[in-house]
């Protein structure tokens, strides 16, 4: 499978035999929201807001956001609408009409939606953004028999006919201890944090490292205050002969303070290569002169950098990093009306071996309900990052 570059109209590409053309990506977090819980903890039933309907194809498509959730989930649903609404301009006629459901931000909420949606006649639900919503949903879309194209990155809400639009730390971990291990990198560590997050990882890790044939000589986990972070980083760097990269998978607010640390502690960076997730695409790490020459894994920045003008254009403001997981879902239903017809949202067409290109580059929904994507590897500069392996543009081999 190839992926041809866009051209100035054509936004998403379907790989794979999708001729024509159209796809999708990226990004989102899982986030969890408190349900709305009567007597005894029975969910209550909330009203459901009335579907708010754009385009006029014949195939209805239902759109599940947090409208009234308030901050955060408000902002996230208005952004998530726009982007859907961005995809039925640059693809006119494109056979579909996309009702949103206010989910209300709660699992009662999203529960409430999806069965409005269902009663409408949805062939296909883009959302839940809320991890406990989607779990609220499945249940009754499995039932129906309709799919699920959701964007939490809790790879415990995803299952067969629910499936995941996010950037799970699989492939983050997965692609950044392949490179490593290509360039010579064998003995290696890690520094996690003591969360939900870090369990995922250290698991990804350590069978990611057995693949390679490279060695684990140290994990440590830190809790998420200042003390911890440097005690288990000095117990890091005791071990640091042995070592030749390590895997700090956290945020710029934290990554940054432990290269310092392991700098002052005598660790040099020609030695042990530090290695990131996608969260080191962040000023704050880019921008450090303690992690020039670092690996961190992240999508292509043009795919973003393109759309967010766009978007720019339509509605007067940036967007938000994770609005490309809307565009794409948006561009991913008309692409599958248009060529498969009746057999658009059949499990064995989304779950396609070769997979789809998207905004954020090539990815494809797995039968277990979750997404593989190829990632490229960015080195930190001290003032910015540049590409040192390039996203494969297919799924023939390799990450």
């Amino acid at each position: 499978m190839s992926r041809r570059r866009r051209s100035p109209g054509v936004h998403g590409l379907a790989l794979h035999q999708i001729a024509p053309a159209f796809l999708v990506v990226l990004v989102l977090a899982a986030c969890s929201g408190m349900g709305n819980f009567g007597i005894g903890g029975a969910p209550t039933a909330p009203a459901v807001p009335q579907a708010d309907v754009i385009g006029t194809g014949s195939v209805r498509v239902a759109f599940l956001i947090p409208k009234s959730a308030g901050g955060h989930g408000g902002d996230t649903a208005s952004a998530f609408r726009n982007a859907a609404e961005l995809a039925l301009r640059d693809f006119p006629n494109a056979g579909i009409q996309i009702a949103f459901h206010d989910t209300l931000g709660t699992p009662a909420g999203a529960a409430a939606a999806a069965d409005a949606a269902l009663n409408e006649g949805a062939g296909l639900m883009l959302g839940p953004v809320f991890s406990n919503e989607v779990a609220a949903v499945a249940p009754r879309t499995r039932a129906a028999g309709v799919p699920v194209v959701a964007f939490s990155s809790d790879a415990g809400v995803a299952g067969p006919g629910v499936y995941l639009l996010s950037f799970l730390p699989s492939d983050d971990v997965n692609r950044i201890v392949s490179y490593s291990a290509s360039q010579g990198r064998r003995s290696f560590a890690a520094l996690l944090p003591a969360t939900a997050y870090g369990s995922v990882v250290e698991a990804t890790f350590r069978g990611a490292v057995a693949r390679v044939g490279g060695r684990i000589v140290a994990i440590q986990s830190y809790e998420s205050n200042d003390q911890d972070v440097r005690a288990k980083t000095a117990a890091i760097a005791a071990s640091a002969r042995e070592i030749d990269a390590l895997l700090i998978p956290d945020s710029g607010a934290v990554a940054p303070t432990i290269a310092d640390a392991l700098a002052a502690a005598g660790v040099t960076r020609d030695k042990v290569k530090l290695l990131g997730s996608g969260q080191w695409d962040d000023p704050r790490v880019l921008n450090s002169s303690a992690m020039v020459g670092s690996w961190y894994p992240a999508p292509v920045r043009q795919g973003f950098e393109d759309f967010a003008r766009r978007y720019q254009a339509a509605f007067g403001g940036s967007p938000p990093r994770n609005a490309t997981l809307a565009y794409d879902a948006t561009v991913l239903a008309i692409g599958l009306v248009r060529q498969y017809g009746a057999d658009r949202f059949q499990n064995s067409v989304l779950t396609s071996a070769n997979g789809f290109a998207g905004i954020d580059g090539i990815f494809r929904f797995l039968p277990s309900g979750l997404t593989e994507r190829r990632l490229a590897v960015y080195e930190v500069t001290g003032s910015g990052a540049s590409v040192v392996s390039a996203a494969a543009r297919s799924f023939a081999g390799g990450t």
